[in-house]
């Protein structure tokens, strides 16, 4: 638990009971401080909220690469089990997409490169 979300948690109870002792002394001003306080450790707590729910992200996202790269080699071999399997169920919906990745790979190598449109101003110096 963040920092933050303990002293907004504070600050909240506080405001709400200086509001409490504004309302019953008639007090407007300790009511408004109260209601401010209180405002005030609501956003602190939500802030430290947000600062535990984006560390609990990225230690999972570290987790979970961890668990990747220590898992590399069997992660590969299962890839390429399920990339066979695909290939034996449909070779030639395989060999369409592999002519297509072929094709597109060619017409990338083979274009000519852009060149920029001339430009309507010319220097004579």
């Amino acid at each position: 638990m963040d920092k933050d979300r303990i002293f907004g948690t504070a600050k909240e109870f506080a405001g709400k009971a200086e509001a409490a002792v504004g309302d019953a002394a008639g007090d407007a001003q300790t009511q408004a401080s109260g209601r401010a306080r209180e405002a005030a450790g609501a956003v602190q707590d939500l802030y430290g909220q947000a600062k535990d729910a984006a560390r609990d992200a990225a230690d999972t996202a570290v987790n979970y690469a961890k668990d990747a790269y220590e898992h590399r080699g069997e992660t590969v071999r299962s890839g390429q089990k399920a990339m066979a399997h695909a290939v034996q169920d449909n070779p030639l919906g395989s060999l369409l997409i592999a002519g297509g990745i072929g094709f597109a790979l060619a017409l990338l190598m083979t274009r000519q490169p852009r060149r920029p449109p001339p430009s309507r101003w010319r220097y004579y110096g």
